[in-house]
């Protein structure tokens, strides 16, 4: 069942066409939830607040390096859909290798997009293409003291140079 959540674009363009016309409003949010942490799960459940329906796009491991460098990501692809898929708060997933999700939006058609609080409004990439179709653009305040980086560099001091 968790595995069925997991769709590319295409099956999901079809998935969310008669729901949209059903009045579901459909929210998109997309990252690379390398390590889920408990800001993630705050976040997620934030922007599912928007609508009925919440679609996470993922970074493909090819993405993240481009984006973050060799080291990263450290969970594959198929262990983070995976692990996204489990929590009730998300409907779909769905991957990504573009370096950012622009073309993804323009094909799923969100209602709302929704990006963390460490982005401005007018930084969203993908803002212009909602509000060409009507849609919203929300920036949802991080949860302080939450993020990968800051979770790997706390590991690394504790473990490897400590």
């Amino acid at each position: 069942m968790i595995k069925d959540k997991i769709r590319d674009k295409n099956e999901l363009k079809g998935i969310l066409a008669p729901l949209r016309e059903a009045g579901k409003r459909v929210v998109f949010t997309n990252g690379c939830f390398d390590i889920l942490h408990l800001g993630h799960i705050r976040y997620l459940e934030k922007a599912r607040g928007y609508g009925d329906l919440l679609v996470v796009g993922v970074n493909t491991d090819q993405s993240i390096r481009r984006l973050k460098g060799e080291n990263r990501p450290l969970y594959s692809q198929a262990e983070r859909t995976e692990i996204l898929a489990a929590l009730e708060v998300v409907d779909w997933v769905t991957l990504f290798d573009e370096d950012d999700p622009r073309v993804l939006i323009s094909e799923l058609k969100p209602d709302v997009l929704v990006k963390g609080g460490d982005y401005q409004i007018e930084e969203i990439l993908g803002r212009e293409i909602v509000w060409r179709q009507g849609g919203e653009v929300k920036a949802v305040p991080l949860e302080p003291g939450f993020s990968t980086s800051a979770l790997i560099n706390t590991i690394l001091e504790r473990f490897v140079d400590g």
